[in-house]
């Protein structure tokens, strides 16, 4: 099984939103995100000064498949699907991102 990781760079597209836009995303993105096969973790960090144009939050989703373009097109008709049932988000901006194939096994400090 071949590992991935998808990141998300973002902004609020209005900062005096922040607090309810990390919430949502939070409490209802990240799960509803985890839902698809092969989505295994996720995590959230925030960037304390972003440069312009860069995303000021960024998630990253581990990801297990062997076939990533099925995991992905799958991925995609879930996130079209949460969004027609009213749960994205107006605030949420991505400005950036990747998709990256682990090529070596984690490394922990001895």
């Amino acid at each position: 099984m071949q590992k991935w990781l998808l990141t998300v760079e973002s902004i609020c597209a209005d900062p005096a939103k922040e607090k309810e836009f990390n919430e949502w995303y939070d409490t209802v993105h990240l799960p509803d995100i985890l839902e698809t096969p092969g989505f295994i973790r996720a995590y959230r960090y925030e960037n304390n000064e972003p440069q312009e144009g860069k995303g000021k939050f960024l998630a990253m989703y581990e990801i297990e498949s062997d076939d990533i373009m099925q995991t992905l097109a799958i991925f995609s008709e879930h996130v079209n699907s949460k969004a027609a049932q009213g749960r994205m988000s107006d605030l949420v901006i991505a400005v950036g991102g990747g998709l990256f194939r682990q090529i070596t096994p984690p490394i922990e400090r001895k």
